[in-house]
């Protein structure tokens, strides 16, 4: 058929994890959620489908990405779903750009497996559930790593022999690229200037958690590396550590080396500082309570924080605006205080009731007028972007 210039008015945008899914029918144009949900627990006995806000309804034993698409379906029976968008992890150097998927990108995308191996099979059992079931409309890829492909290779490359850059890939890639993308550039609107203008320090602050240097809306350092394990301190995940690190808890605390990554990855960060939680609202509520360890954590998450915005200040010529988003940076309003305060070479001067609010009533804004450093809280939308990316490429792919 010829090739369509008209933009998909529906794009069903889906997030694949290796035990989850997530899926959500977007207007492009308005940003309008229409249906949205999500599974869980996936291959296992207890799996969980959820559509909208309703009760999570049982999945058979043991069903996988491909049963939930056919609940999917069913739930989006009413709908005519005109792409999909799928949430690719991982793209390596082999992806800057969106694509659209057919049998050659995704051999592209199988390559990048062994940078990403608890994430983009996922992606590409979600990528291949999909295109046998809504076979008929077009297919995009959006990645995770391809805003952060314009580092330089003064942020990129480790300080490693440079033919294992050139045979393994190894380098610092950057995650949450969506996160970061869509923030710098809705900072842009609520400030009424062009974002090529701008110098931002953008912080994507979740379970996950990185930060990004966002020079004229472009990436140029970001704290994520090789893996999402690299930079700031998580729910779960360490960040950064002493290399070394590995091979003295393989002598001294009798761990394999999965073993150590699988505690920097699953056990560590807040879990493992706090001993209790990796939710930062519970942690919160315990620091009231006095619990010294989830204070400790909190003190921890919020310095390093601290710090890593600082070193991200190296690769602009000035700060325009600091920018929290995620789920503790919208929410989280002790952590974008104390954060701030430790930024006081900055010059941040906090507006406590702003903040309280979570700039909801400032335009995202949470400092004083007078404050040399301005500082934002703007709400992440990474299935709007992955919809947006989705109807740019679909609107020229033949269907």
């Amino acid at each position: 058929m010829a090739a369509s210039t008209e933009a998909p008015s529906t794009v069903l945008v889906i997030n694949c994890g290796s035990s989850s899914l997530r899926f959500a029918l977007v207007e492009p144009a308005s940003g309008r959620v229409i249906r949205q949900g999500m599974a869980e627990r996936l291959n296992t006995d207890s799996a969980v489908f959820r559509a909208d806000s309703g009760d999570p309804a049982p999945l058979p034993r043991g069903a996988g990405h491909a049963e939930v698409l056919d609940q999917v379906l069913q739930a989006l029976r009413e709908y005519r779903v005109m792409a999909v968008g799928h949430r690719v992890v991982h793209g390596g150097e082999a992806f800057s750009d969106s694509v659209v998927l057919d049998a050659a990108s995704i051999r592209r995308i199988e390559a990048c497996s062994e940078l990403a191996p608890l994430h983009n099979p996922a992606n590409l059992l979600g990528i291949a559930a999909a295109r046998a079931r809504f076979p008929d409309v077009p297919h995009v890829g959006v990645f995770d790593t391809a805003f952060h492909q314009t580092l330089p290779p003064k942020a990129y490359l480790y300080a490693i022999p440079y033919e294992l850059y050139l045979r393994h890939h190894v380098r610092r890639y950057g995650f949450h690229g969506l996160s970061h993308s869509y923030v710098a550039r809705e900072a842009a609107l609520r400030l009424g200037k062009p974002v090529a203008e701008l110098q931002l320090v953008t912080a994507h602050l979740g379970n996950g958690c990185s930060a990004c240097a966002v020079r004229g809306g472009r990436s140029v350092d970001t704290t994520m590396g090789l893996t999402p394990l690299e930079g700031l301190v998580m729910g779960t995940r360490s960040g950064d550590v002493d290399p070394n690190l590995h091979e003295f808890l393989v002598e001294h605390a009798g761990l394999s080396l999965t073993e150590v990554t699988d505690l920097l990855n699953r056990k560590s960060g807040l879990l493992g500082l706090s001993g209790s939680s990796n939710d930062m609202r519970t942690l919160l509520d315990a620091r009231e309570r006095k619990d010294e360890r989830a204070s400790l954590a909190i003190d921890v998450f919020c310095y390093r924080l601290a710090k890593a915005v600082l070193g991200l200040a190296a690769a602009l010529e000035r700060v325009d605006a600091l920018v929290f988003t995620g789920g503790i940076g919208e929410h989280a309003a002790a952590i974008r205080a104390e954060t701030l305060g430790a930024l006081r070479v900055l010059g941040p001067v906090l507006d406590p009731k702003l903040n309280s609010m979570h700039g909801q009533t400032s335009n995202g804004r949470i400092t004083t007028a007078g404050s040399r450093l301005l500082s934002l809280v703007v709400p992440t939308n990474e299935e709007l972007v992955i919809a947006r990316e989705t109807a740019r490429l679909a609107s020229g792919a033949g269907r």
